[in-house]
């Protein structure tokens, strides 16, 4: 799990920052307060702790922004004690709130009960295709060490199936009638040539086949415990 920690205060910041790595976490620190997103995407953490006072704008602002990108939960740290506020990091889209001065055990705890509710129980929103390449289902966004890679919609279609379905066969069949729920028709041979493409994309980025053929049937991600056909 990747934590983003977004506190203008340095030594704060510094101190969770080597509490989480003590605990096992991948942690990072904002650097830039005037593109938390930037961070963002370029990282894409499994969870962000979200300080309220912020330079140029305060954690509200951040966190509707984080919002229309992705329902990664977030945890506000703030010294604002006060009701209202606690009020509307709720509704902004956070998932808890804690006062400082805080006990960095506190904390852990708040941090762990985030990631089980979050996780645990629900279907993961992205999907590690390979240890670089990270495919975002809502969004059908394909992202390599956090850069996005620019993909048509018949393409992020494909992708979407293969991932769902990952390590499976999807037939061409099941490619057809997934992009033909789209406002486009694709025929047999226009759906050999975006595969194709495809491929060729993912293969520059990657090195190697990511996409798999299995004769007269369809495809598959590669997985490496499983023989490529």
């Amino acid at each position: 799990m990747t934590i983003m920690i977004a506190e203008d205060d340095e030594a704060l910041a510094s101190e969770i920052l080597s509490f989480l790595k003590k605990w096992k976490y991948e942690a990072f620190a904002v650097q830039d307060f005037e593109n938390i997103t930037q961070d963002f995407t370029q990282n894409l953490p499994q969870l962000i702790l979200m300080d309220i006072n912020l330079p140029y704008y305060d954690g509200f602002y951040w966190c509707s922004q984080i919002r229309r990108l992705s329902d990664v939960p977030i945890i506000y740290i703030s010294s604002r004690s006060d009701d209202k506020d606690k009020i509307t990091a709720i509704a902004q889209g956070g998932d808890d709130y804690i006062e400082k001065p805080f006990s960095l055990d506190i904390l852990r705890a708040k941090i762990e009960a985030v990631l089980r509710r979050t996780y645990q129980y629900k279907v993961r929103d992205r999907v590690f295709i390979t240890d670089t390449l990270c495919f975002d289902l809502p969004s059908q966004a394909l992202y390599s060490g956090g850069k996005e890679i620019d993909l048509t919609k018949s393409e992020r279609r494909i992708l979407k199936s293969l991932v769902e379905n990952k390590p499976d066969t999807v037939t061409r069949d099941e490619l057809m009638m997934s992009l033909w729920n789209t406002d486009e028709y694709i025929s047999d041979g226009a759906l050999t040539t975006i595969i194709s493409r495809l491929k060729s994309k993912l293969k520059s980025v990657f090195g190697d086949e990511i996409i798999c053929t299995k004769k007269g049937l369809g495809y598959y991600l590669r997985d490496d415990d499983r023989k490529m056909l």
